[in-house]
């Protein structure tokens, strides 16, 4: 599955320029990145489509401690990619998705909805898209948790003043800051010397 260059998300960053097609990747084509893009024209451990796929083959490559089967499959925000080294996919202030060297084993997850099943056990929906179930009452929408390779929760932040954050949408997209703030919908941020008051919803903030 392709796509034309202009149809490519503007936060991933390859040339403008070149072959009409490019990879489209499996999942959530605006917050990810497919591996063959990340491999090739990101961290250029590669030269071509055929040399990341003979890296899959080769079992070089994992997303979230899970080896790669595709060219295509998708690392998607804030996902810990293997290759030569370990990487976590994080934006910057250009706007751009950005792979970013990192000593972390777990990954971060935004809780974006909770509800209680049958058994009382709690489903907890992340940002990515993927879901886990918890005992935990503890974990409410907006708080962050980190995940192994087994998606086992090794760490719990709950969404309070003081906390580091990354914005993932909206006129800040790609900037770290520190909450200020944060009542009901709305959150208060200090990025730099800037505090920016916004609604949490249109922001996207992620603990990080």
């Amino acid at each position: 599955m392709h796509q034309t260059r202009a149809q490519v998300s503007k936060k991933i960053p390859i040339a403008r320029k070149g072959t009409k097609y490019v990879a489209r990747p499996l999942g959530d084509r605006e917050n990810s990145v497919p591996i063959v893009i990340a491999v090739r024209d990101m961290l250029h451990l590669a030269k071509t489509a055929k040399e990341v796929r003979k890296m899959i083959q080769q079992k070089l490559l994992k997303i979230n401690g899970k080896e790669a089967k595709d060219y295509r499959d998708s690392i998607r925000l804030l996902s810990l990619f293997e290759a030569d080294k370990t990487y976590i996919l994080t934006l910057d202030p250009t706007r751009r998705f950005v792979l970013e060297e990192t000593k972390q084993k777990e990954r971060p997850c935004k809780v974006v909805n909770k509800k209680v099943l049958k058994g009382k056990k709690i489903q907890l929906n992340l940002h990515d898209g993927s879901n886990i179930l918890s005992d935990n009452k503890k974990i409410n929408t907006q708080d962050t948790i980190y995940l192994d390779a087994e998606s086992k929760i090794k760490k719990h932040l709950s969404f309070d003043k003081g906390r580091a954050c990354l914005i993932t949408r909206g006129r800040f997209i790609g900037q770290k800051g520190i909450v200020e703030k944060a009542e009901k919908n709305k959150v208060l941020v200090k990025i730099k010397n800037l505090d920016v008051e916004t609604n949490l919803d249109k922001t996207g903030v992620i603990l990080i």
